[in-house]
């Protein structure tokens, strides 16, 4: 039986983890699950809540400091043993019931890459900030003009790959913080992998409630688009 591999990057998401865990559980799919979570250096209690967890059920790894998003998907990307290969944030903003519609287009043969856009279809998505969206979609045409890509949210958290794509790029891959969205969208666009986009929902958190990624994010994601973008 092939095998899904969901990778979970968490720092500080102690309301949370167990929640998105139970969501990923009870999505039942024509493929073995298996859950490779990456604690970043969480200190609000994160940590403690995962070494709880049963070691036969998750694959659970520490990162000694706090290095960022890319440095803990690279971690998860190493260990991971699937066929196929998504990125699931530990913050609820994602929903793991979209999963099958997700890998669907690799399943069939269509597609080696998947994105999940926010910005396409007719599922919810929770309104947020103008400013947010904004900058999203200019770092999105950025990133398709030094990709030759075509996609609508190169900021969306689920992204889908295929282990042979998977395989190629990750010796590549150098980002620690959120610059691996960029990075890894050159990557794609560069290799001229078959890229599909399916509409998700998005319930969008607001910064009272923890949302992370903010303005000076957005400046570093400009720079790693031109820094990504013109790499040979």
């Amino acid at each position: 039986m092939p095998k899904l591999s969901v990778i979970i990057p968490v720092f500080n998401e102690k309301n949370t983890i167990k929640e998105i865990l139970k969501k990923i559980e009870a999505v039942a799919l024509p493929l073995e699950k298996e859950v490779v979570i990456v604690d970043d250096g969480s200190t609000d209690g994160t940590r403690e809540i995962l070494e709880g967890l049963p070691a036969d059920k998750y694959k659970i790894y520490f990162q000694g400091k706090n290095q960022g998003k890319g440095a803990a998907l690279r971690r998860g990307f190493r260990e991971a043993t699937g066929d196929i290969i998504i990125i699931q944030d530990a913050d609820l903003e994602y929903e793991p019931a979209e999963y099958g519609k997700l890998i669907k287009p690799i399943m069939d043969g269509k597609a080696e890459v998947v994105y999940g856009s926010r910005l396409i279809g007719s599922e919810a998505r929770r309104v947020l900030y103008f400013w947010h969206y904004l900058a999203n979609k200019f770092l999105t045409t950025m990133a398709n003009v030094l990709s030759n890509l075509n996609l609508s949210d190169m900021e969306t958290g689920y992204k889908v790959f295929s282990r042979q794509v998977l395989d190629k790029i990750l010796p590549h891959l150098i980002s620690d913080r959120f610059g691996f969205e960029p990075e890894i969208t050159m990557l794609v666009g560069k290799n001229k992998f078959r890229v599909y986009e399916v509409g998700i929902t998005y319930a969008g958190r607001t910064y009272e409630e923890g949302k992370k990624i903010g303005w000076k994010d957005g400046l570093a994601a400009f720079w790693h688009i031109i820094r990504f973008g013109l790499r040979r």
